[in-house]
């Protein structure tokens, strides 16, 4: 039988879940070093037991109004092929897992999230899921994170 385990966590009021194998662990929000010219949803970097994590605010990339940090504010530590990504959310709910009847293709819909990063929703019970293919989405080129050598 296959399951797909998610992390789920929420953006402003929507519940998104991203592939558990991806996540290496889960912090509280602490303060970034910026870094000059970058994208305003590059947070920073910290430093990470000796390796240098840039920082990504899920909610200002996907343009869901005014961040704000409080104690429920995490940070997921992602690897993401050979790199470490930090991505801010607003909080983290629990670990789901998913039967493959259970994930539903996403609806094409106008939204400011691209469609290419979505798996699709998932549905258990009375809880929706967006899940996405946290992969792609931060080694895609309009992050900028990862080295497109070609």
């Amino acid at each position: 039988m296959n399951t797909n385990e998610f992390l789920a966590f929420t953006l402003g009021n929507e519940e998104y879940g991203i592939d558990i194998l991806r996540v290496q662990e889960i912090r509280g929000y602490e303060a970034v070093t910026r870094i000059a010219n970058a994208p305003e949803f590059l947070k920073g970097v910290i430093n990470l037991r000796g390796i240098i994590v840039p920082i990504v605010d899920m909610r200002i990339k996907f343009n869901l109004g005014t961040p704000t940090y409080d104690q429920l504010t995490v940070v997921i530590i992602l690897n993401i092929g050979t790199r470490v990504v930090g991505m801010v959310v607003d909080s983290v709910s629990d670990v789901m897992t998913l039967l493959p009847e259970q994930v539903r293709p996403a609806p094409e819909m106008n939204t400011t999230f691209n469609d290419d990063f979505l798996i699709g929703l998932g549905t258990l019970e009375e809880r929706m899921l967006i899940l996405v293919d946290i992969e792609k989405l931060m080694s895609s080129p309009e992050m900028g994170l990862m080295d497109h050598a070609g």
